[in-house]
């Protein structure tokens, strides 16, 4: 079996355990012997070509602040465009295309209520379509890492 590339580690060895301190990248380049370079500049290739959309926690719904999962009824022929620009909002952790009448789905977090409501409002006002919103009401959880298969990987 061919030795695993950077990108191959980066994306199967940190889904979990993220190193939380001042230099994390460093961190993991020492685990992967490489340097903190070469991690940045695989993870920024992994970002350019969509592998990855984000590096970030997962924090439970509704314990540091206020979460809930939302969806739109989306005309076909805007589902990108719309869908790229909810995906550009700080408050929004991913989306993703359903196929239902309400085809555009994601997750928004926010410091508090309110503000959750403003994102909600906003995105309804840009949108032009209103938000179908779906309040956590029973605690879950769906691990999304796993082992990937690398085949054509460079």
């Amino acid at each position: 079996m061919q030795e695993q590339t950077i990108q191959q580690r980066l994306l199967n060895d940190f889904q979990r355990d993220f190193p939380l301190m001042p230099r994390p990248y460093a961190e993991i380049a020492g685990r992967l012997g490489v340097t903190e370079d070469e991690v940045l500049i695989a993870l920024r290739e992994l970002t350019e070509d969509q592998t990855i959309s984000r590096i970030g926690a997962i924090i439970p719904p509704n314990t540091a602040g206020a979460s809930l999962l939302a969806a739109l009824a989306v005309p076909p022929a805007q589902l990108g465009e719309i869908a790229e620009w909810v995906s550009s909002l700080p408050e929004v952790n991913h989306n993703y295309e359903r196929e239902h009448r309400f085809n555009l789905w994601f997750v928004v977090n926010a410091s508090h209520a309110e503000h959750l409501d403003d994102v909600l409002r906003h995105i309804e006002h840009r949108a032009g379509l209103p938000v179908l919103r779906l309040p956590l009401l029973e605690e879950f959880h769906i691990d999304l890492g796993f082992p990937l298969e690398f085949s054509g990987f460079s």
